[in-house]
């Protein structure tokens, strides 16, 4: 079994409108599913992705509105890194960044680092691997777009045993200093451990929650035996309505999931309607009028245009 690279990241955010805003106005990816955390159905669960919505381009959102802040720390993930087509994509999007307030645009040669309104830092870095994850956006190039995620920066509180996990148990290969690459029969994509800041993390607005490695419907069950016949503490097997899960954390304080390919969010219904009305877990449709008078209204952000 080989894992896939990255399949999503979950942060969170104080201000869903800010943030539809951002990821969907300023990076240009597609809002592909507004539903709500399976745990606390009056919190939002946003989803950003690629055009049809693919593992591995799907960056999501719980907001908790009002939340405060968070800053990363130990046993946290700290950078999303994305990949981007040349150099001529960098230089688009580091015009297109530094024109925002507090972005904190940082290039250093074909990498660009920025933040998002509440803080939360990515990268853009230059690669072909594994074809192209874009979304469309009239502002944003094709040749220009974001093509997916290249990988994550965490802090861990133990990288040795962090390291040992992820290529004895996960099957990484360790590409040295600290960065170790998951590559499965369709893509791939790089963990990398930092070390973590002395100030202590605190979950909020702008920080991630967990990140998610990708795999096959066929293949999750296979991990959550592999898992626990290693003696790891899982979830168990979790269906999350356009995936399943396997949540487990690491010796290094990180919380990981193992997420799998189907049925994906076309089973809301056909492309062109992803992301413009509120989805429901079917278990909560008999209370959505009370659900929906909960959550912050947000509009369709591709009102008006054609894509």
């Amino acid at each position: 079994m080989r894992l896939e690279g990255i399949h999503h990241v979950t942060a969170i955010t104080g201000d869903a409108p800010a943030n539809v805003a951002f990821y969907t106005g300023v990076l240009g990816l597609r809002l592909v599913a507004k539903s709500v955390n399976q745990d606390d159905p009056r919190v939002y669960h946003l989803f950003y992705s690629d055009e049809v919505g693919s593992a591995g381009a799907d960056i999501t959102f719980f907001e908790y509105p009002g939340a405060p802040r968070g800053r990363a720390g130990g046993g946290m993930v700290h950078r999303i890194v994305w990949r981007v087509a040349s150099a001529a994509a960098i230089d688009f999007w580091e015009e297109r960044l530094s024109t925002l307030e507090d972005a904190e645009v940082i290039r250093d040669g074909d990498a660009l680092a920025f933040s998002d309104p509440e803080g939360l830092r990515h990268e853009l870095t230059v690669s072909d691997a594994d074809g192209t994850l874009s979304a469309r956006h009239p502002e944003i190039p094709a040749e220009h777009a974001l093509r997916g995620f290249d990988g994550v920066r965490m802090y861990s509180m133990r990288p040795a045993q962090s390291a040992r996990m992820l290529t004895e148990l996960m099957g990484a290969e360790d590409l040295g200093g600290n960065v170790f690459e998951l590559r499965g029969e369709r893509r791939g994509g790089t963990v990398a451990f930092d070390p973590p800041p002395a100030a202590r993390g605190l979950q909020g607005g702008g920080t991630v929650h967990h990140v998610a490695l990708g795999t096959t419907a066929a293949e999750h069950p296979a991990w959550e035996t592999h898992l626990r016949g290693a003696g790891v503490q899982t979830s168990g097997i979790v269906d999350r309505h356009y995936f399943h899960s396997i949540y487990y954390r690491e010796p290094g304080g990180i919380l990981y999931e193992i997420a799998d390919d189907a049925p994906g969010f076309t089973v809301d219904g056909p492309v062109e309607e992803l992301g413009t009305k509120i989805i429901l877990p079917p278990w909560y449709e008999p209370e959505r009028a009370e659900i929906e008078r909960a959550l912050t209204p947000l509009p369709d952000p591709r009102a008006g245009w054609d894509g």
